[in-house]
């Protein structure tokens, strides 16, 4: 895997999922993905659609991204814009084999991304 070809796939499938084109994003994740975020691990293709599919409508945009690039690997800093947040970071670990992320590390606050308490 070149370093073009990596970073090429999380760029096309970070801009498809951030977008809300779920179909599109998970062109490019392995079927047999591994996934370790707050609160929970997730393995397998179906699990990580679940979850990527399951916060990508509260978006409202994306800021301040940061990209680095090593061979397989590509890491992403962002902030993840909702109605509850747009200051709080996040960030993304990748490892792709054959134009396919087979692995995701995704650090950020969970609570900042919940419903503000009611007074």
């Amino acid at each position: 895997m070149t370093h073009d070809n990596a970073y090429d796939t999380v760029q096309k499938y970070h801009r498809a999922w951030t977008s809300g084109d779920i179909d599109t994003a998970m062109s490019y994740v392995a079927d047999n993905i591994t996934c370790r975020a707050p609160g929970v691990d997730l393995d397998g293709k179906d699990a990580y659609r679940e979850f990527i599919g399951g916060f990508a409508p509260m978006l409202t945009g994306i800021g301040g991204i940061a990209e680095f690039v090593d061979e397989d690997r590509v890491a992403l800093f962002y902030y993840p814009q909702t109605a509850t947040t747009s200051t709080t970071p996040a960030a993304e670990f990748f490892i792709i084999k054959n134009a396919k992320i087979i692995e995701s590390v995704l650090i950020f606050d969970r609570l900042s991304y919940r419903p503000p308490e009611q007074a």
